[in-house]
């Protein structure tokens, strides 16, 4: 038997999923919650306590503990290690490690990981994707790069506070002796993935995209940037890999420690939303991704890498060839949350009454659902906006309180991912309120788009295995996608024609009350 490991480091915790691509199934999943099982670490959320609350780190050797400790759970569940043939990996995005020198032979002669790294940090903490600390840096790598236009033209995004670069930028102008100290800086993703191979990975092209850095015409890093960054920079960062490139076979450490077989290939690791894309099998033009948590987020594989001229979305590499686009929305499930608790709803009266006591477009009556400070569009004042009649403004409407809001995170999609240029005909659909039928179908009338819903769970550890078996075991795309990726049967969503043309009319509308409050 043949088996592909995928492991997940994401925020707040470690999954790994085996899986045999062969016969299409799942054979174990295992996770590690860094709160609960690694106290010790002070990183109860994932991040350290800081005085500053835009300041966001946490601790680069819990995350080494932790793929100790998950694969030892594996081992302990009688996990067939030996018979792996493949592993790769995701990383939550943006954040970064600081190394030295001696990092790539660190795993020599080590008794565990945490022991191998801890000497070799040049940088005790690491900033991760919710560190929001770098507002000047970004205004001086765009300065330095011509403009936010250059930079978004060369990365594909913005200078972005919690992007790698301006973190980097921080770290060399606050504390310049331990930046020059520094012999290699890695991503959270080549960080885990250089100690299963126990040297120095490569960045993958995926994840190396989300960090102002990578210029997505030539998949190289960019001079520009990098000498508006930091000084000799290109330095200390590993060379930038395909994301379906084997980097090596699984260190000898392992090998002894947990089973594993000397020959087992380590595929590129890649950034958690790349991942994903595998993962809920959106890897092809054509299919969008919405994903309905705590924010709403949209993705989806490009044709070309064209970017947001309005600088919310982001380009990234698709694992799959070629590119992907995201954009995330702030005020997601919290939205939907606040409007249920504000006229206390059970969660029947939201989804099915709410629905089916009022008509698709409200009577025109609109919401803009602003419950915290929202990043798409960027809006600092938190508090939601109303447009319509005398009940909708006095709060005399819960139903229609309700299809505003989901209408208006609906259009909020639609509108900020036209850019992209391509319109989707499927929208799969994941996260908990996938589950509410009147939710998909305002999806699937706004974008005219059959709405499937997706069993998938864990997709970004999904989406590492299927990459792992098809770097290392040379399974197609296509295949991977139909044994893994099933939406739920008989619950997909087909657009109702009338409905679809209440919301075409509807969306200048609410594309110019959005504008208005800019």
């Amino acid at each position: 038997m043949a088996y592909y490991l995928g492991l997940d480091s994401s925020t707040q915790g470690l999954c790994a999923l085996l899986i045999d691509a062969s016969a299409g199934t799942v054979v174990l999943e295992t996770a590690v919650n860094f709160g609960q099982d690694l106290s010790e670490f002070d990183c109860p959320q994932g991040f350290l306590a800081h005085p500053d609350p835009l300041v966001k780190h946490s601790d680069p050797l819990l995350w080494a503990a932790a793929l100790d400790l998950v694969l030892g759970r594996l081992h302990a569940q009688g996990a067939p290690l030996s018979q792996v043939v493949g592993v790769s990996g995701s990383g939550q995005q943006h954040g970064t490690v600081y190394l030295s020198h001696e990092f790539a032979t660190a795993l020599d002669g080590a008794e565990t990981l945490v022991a191998a790294v801890q000497p070799c940090l040049t940088r005790l903490t690491a900033p991760i994707w919710m560190d929001s600390s770098t507002t000047a840096e970004c205004a001086e790598i765009s300065a330095q790069s011509g403009g936010v236009e250059e930079v978004r033209r060369r990365s594909g995004s913005a200078a972005i506070e919690r992007f790698s670069g301006p973190q980097i930028r921080k770290f060399a102008k606050t504390e310049p002796e331990d930046y020059a100290d520094t012999g290699v800086i890695h991503l959270v993703s080549s960080y885990l993935c250089s100690l299963l191979v126990g040297g120095n990975a490569p960045i993958d092209f995926g994840d190396g995209a989300g960090m102002n850095l990578l210029n997505l015409g030539s998949g190289q890093w960019d001079e520009v940037l990098l000498a508006a960054t930091a000084p000799g920079l290109v330095a200390k960062l590993p060379p930038v890999a395909p994301s379906r490139q084997v980097v090596g076979t699984i260190a000898p450490y392992f090998c002894a420690k947990y089973g594993f077989a000397a020959s087992t290939k380590v595929v590129a690791w890649s950034g958690d939303n790349p991942n994903s894309l595998i993962g809920v099998g959106g890897w092809q033009p054509g299919t969008a991704v919405v994903s309905l948590g705590t924010s709403d987020t949209f993705f989806a594989a490009m044709q070309q890498p064209v970017v947001d001229p309005a600088g919310y979305g982001h380009v990234f590499g698709n694992p799959a060839g070629g590119f992907m686009c995201l954009i995330a929305f702030k005020n997601g499930s919290l939205a939907r949350e606040a409007v249920k608790q504000e006229f206390g709803l059970s969660w029947p009266e939201f989804d099915v009454a709410s629905f089916a006591s009022t008509p698709p477009g409200n009577h025109g009556n609109l919401m803009l659902p602003y419950f915290v400070p929202e990043i798409t569009p960027l809006v600092l004042q938190a508090g939601p906006r109303y447009q319509g009649d005398a009940d909708f403004l006095a709060g005399r409407n819960p139903a229609g309180r309700v299809r505003a809001l989901v209408e208006a995170q609906a259009m909020s999609l639609r509108l900020h991912s036209q850019w992209i240029g391509e319109k989707p005909n499927t929208v799969r659909v994941t996260g908990g309120a996938a589950k509410s039928d009147g939710i998909c179908q305002v999806l699937a009338d706004v974008f005219d788009a059959t709405v499937e819903r997706l069993e998938t769970g864990s997709s970004a550890a999904l989406g590492a295995a299927m990459r792992a078996a098809n770097g290392a075991g040379g399974f197609a795309w296509a295949d991977l996608t139909a044994k893994f990726c099933a939406c739920v049967g008989g619950k997909s969503v087909r657009p109702i024609p009338a409905n679809v043309a209440v919301y075409r009319d509807l969306l200048p509308r609410f594309a110019a009350f959005e504008a208005a409050q800019g």
